[in-house]
């Protein structure tokens, strides 16, 4: 791993212009692993305040986020006088559309939040800085999260935290139904369907032994990656054979047939309710899979102390398939005219303790180990829990995913298209993972 990043030949990628139909399709996405709030668009002035030099930085979130984002750019500020930090802030659903037409009229931010389905498509159009030849300390950043910001060899994305897709499971639930807490250091997929079915029988009308998990793409990349395959290569073609789709809907299968989880409408319907309509957030259920950060908006929803378990099948197969997942990206622009403050600002964000110390989880666990180390004793308990958990993790994660293709961001629709049409019976396994591969490739091609 590159300790710090050498400061190359600064010689400036030459802009590609976009054009307003060519401008990236990047509809808005749901499930961002940032948990985006409801929050007003607000335009960035180019007024430079008092600095000598003024940078754009452009994010999406909630207003608490803008709020604390605005305090750390205050801190920089205070920090390295003569730079000034132009905020340029707005929804998740605004973001994409709004980033688009900014870099195709040629006013692209200087530095940039991005998101794993979409920074290969702005990468590979010449619109980000190789993050390689400008000064930023990635020292404390393990390689397997850094190299989750690479496309074709270039590091165009430092994450600004981490996740984890994990079983979360209400151990209340599993005392109720009188069924032990599975081992996850040890238990298969199979196990899983089986104590989802215990559960069911043993809790009664209206408990669930888990939600489906056939509606992210995360799962199957999970078990793709534990039985030696990947949902894509490092060239953006597919990587997961038809029988490895076909056996990831099938478990949504078994899961209903064994009265493990709800029935296809119901289960539709709890899955479109987000946390807090959840099984595990309505006490309703033992077990569903979210990312880490969802932890706490789950328990404060129940009102029960979760836990999180490993993925199913973590020793089942031919490896681990748990990865650390960025939360969001920092990117650079490969033509701001001024990558020496802009890098300095993504070396503050990332490696500051008082920055952290504001931010504390909102961009995900710091991906910066010791910056990490710095906050744990001020996080809430189920962030603790987080952090405890992503420790445990730590020596079992083989490596990071590759990043995902252009056109990856279509893939959570037509997951979660397809799989509902496994659940209610017009389609099999089978014939569902022919269309998966079929329309992934079509979309990402």
């Amino acid at each position: 791993m590159r300790a710090t990043t050498t400061r190359r030949g600064r010689s400036r990628a030459a802009f590609i212009a976009f054009t307003a139909a060519g401008a990236l399709a990047l509809g808005a996405c749901s499930g961002d692993s940032g948990v985006p709030g409801e929050a007003g668009e607000t335009e960035a002035s180019e007024e430079g305040g008092d600095g000598d030099v003024s940078i754009r930085f452009s994010w999406w979130g909630s207003d608490d986020r803008h709020q604390t984002t605005q305090e750390i750019i205050d801190l920089f500020e205070e920090k390295n006088p003569g730079i000034t930090v132009v905020p340029d802030f707005t929804d998740w659903g605004g973001y994409w559309d709004k980033l688009a037409t900014t870099v195709a009229g040629g006013d692209t931010p200087d530095v940039i939040t991005h998101e794993e389905r979409f920074i290969a498509d702005y990468a590979n159009r010449g619109v980000l800085a190789d993050l390689e030849s400008l000064d930023i300390d990635t020292s404390e950043i393990p390689e397997t999260v850094l190299d989750g910001g690479r496309v074709d060899g270039a590091l165009y994305g430092l994450a600004t935290g981490v996740n984890a897709y994990a079983m979360v499971a209400d151990p209340e639930v599993f005392a109720d139904a009188g069924v032990d807490v599975p081992d996850d250091t040890t238990w298969t997929w199979e196990e899983f369907v089986e104590v989802s079915g215990q559960i069911s029988e043993a809790a009664g009308d209206g408990v669930w032994g888990t939600q489906d998990l056939g509606f992210n793409e995360a799962g199957l990349s999970i078990l793709a990656r534990q039985k030696g395959q990947a949902l894509f290569n490092e060239d953006g073609t597919l990587g997961v054979d038809a029988e490895t789709v076909s056996q990831f809907f099938q478990i949504g299968l078994d899961l209903q047939e064994n009265g493990g989880s709800p029935d296809g409408s119901r289960t539709t319907e709890i899955q479109a309710a987000g946390p807090e309509g959840s099984l595990l957030g309505t006490n309703s259920g033992a077990m569903g899979v979210w990312w880490s950060n969802q932890l706490g908006a789950l328990s404060s929803a129940s009102g029960h102390d979760l836990e999180l378990l490993r993925i199913p099948g973590e020793t089942e197969f031919d490896r681990t398939g748990m990865y650390f997942k960025p939360a969001m990206f920092y990117s650079v622009s490969a033509t701001t005219e001024h990558p020496e403050e802009s890098a300095l600002f993504v070396d503050f964000l990332l490696n500051d303790p008082e920055a952290a110390a504001l931010q504390l989880t909102d961009r995900g666990l710091p991906s910066n180990l010791s910056v990490r180390e710095s906050i744990l004793g001020d996080l809430e308990a189920a962030d603790a829990k987080v952090a405890e958990f992503m420790a445990a993790l730590d020596e079992e994660i083989v490596d990071a995913p590759p990043v995902p293709p252009n056109g990856a961001g279509d893939v959570q629709d037509i997951i979660t298209r397809i799989n509902s049409e496994v659940l209610f019976g017009s389609m099999t396994p089978d014939e569902a993972a022919e269309a998966f591969l079929s329309e992934v490739e079509a979309a990402t091609s």
